[in-house]
């Protein structure tokens, strides 16, 4: 957990700091490659519009189920529509899908988390809210979430984020019921700061190295989870394509044409593989009692 040396001590200054590597910290050659190939994989599905050869929603009756050719570098899939454009296209989807569900699952969470750890009278209705929340497993209540609005980018983003706030929560309350015994916090308060200053100012900046780290784990649960909800047929809409749609879609030619379910779900692992990496390497060098801990 990053230390505040001050009580003046800023969010942003606390932010800045954390990407500054601790003496004698050093990056192995695991997550090096983790971030070169998560950068390839992020830089490929942004640009490809830009590259890729066909329209990934075009049908053409006269190129179904084409073998991989000059063509069609991966093939075509039942439609005729060409597989590596849409496999390049639909991680755009995936990975805005685990972005944003991480990042609204962060600011919401950090926002009650700060709450129920902070003020005492809040704290138990607040928990056992989240509490509720979390005895639901997390894909069903995804299910229910996206039957309920309808299938859609912002429904599945919803329905990611709802059963991963409750996380959050219990990782902000935990870091702030430390926090607020600390000497500083207690002169800001004897001073008559407001409590938003107290907050804000004093103990968010502790939130935000375990934040960094919890965020990552959720970017890689939520894209593994649309991919689920998609190959379930509820997830997003079948027109617009995801790693999730095009492995759904190719699981009744499998035997047939495997490369359906092999290139998207390829793609699937690396990323979340790498997520995953990279976010052990980011505790390591924020915590590194956690680090001995484990050594």
């Amino acid at each position: 957990m990053t230390e505040i040396p001050t009580s003046r001590a800023s969010a942003f200054h606390v932010l800045t700091g954390l990407f500054a590597l601790p003496a004698g910290a050093r990056i192995g050659a695991g997550p090096t490659i983790a971030a070169l190939v998560l950068v390839a994989i992020v830089l490929s599905a942004l640009l490809a519009p830009l590259y890729v050869p066909y329209d990934p929603l075009a049908m053409n009756a006269m190129a179904r189920l084409r073998p991989p050719s000059e063509e069609f570098l991966l093939g075509t899939d039942p439609y005729g529509r060409d597989i590596f454009s849409r496999v390049m296209t639909g991680g755009r989807v995936s990975l805005l899908i685990g972005i944003g569900a991480a990042a609204v699952s962060v600011a919401v969470g950090l926002m009650i988390g700060l709450v129920a750890g902070f003020f005492r009278t809040a704290d138990g209705v607040i928990m056992r809210i989240m509490d509720s929340l979390m005895a639901i497993p997390a894909i069903l209540l995804a299910i229910a979430l996206v039957a309920l609005n309808g299938p859609s980018l912002g429904s599945v983003i919803v329905a990611i984020t709802v059963p991963e706030v409750p996380r959050v929560v219990r990782l902000v309350r935990s870091v702030v019921l430390s926090a607020r015994e600390e000497p500083y916090v207690e002169a800001a308060i004897a001073l008559g700061s407001s409590m938003p200053k107290i907050l804000i100012q004093h103990l968010m900046p502790n939130t935000l190295a375990p934040l960094i780290v919890q965020g990552t784990y959720i970017c890689a649960s939520a894209i593994l989870i649309e991919a689920i909800l998609s190959f379930l047929g509820a997830g997003v809409s079948t027109e617009i394509p995801t790693w999730g749609n095009i492995m759904a879609e190719g699981r009744s030619y499998f035997q047939i044409k495997p490369g359906l379910i092999f290139w998207p779900g390829l793609l699937l692992s690396l990323c979340i593989l790498c997520i995953n990496l990279l976010g052990d390497t980011a505790r390591d060098l924020l915590d590194p009692r956690m680090k001995k801990r484990e050594g």
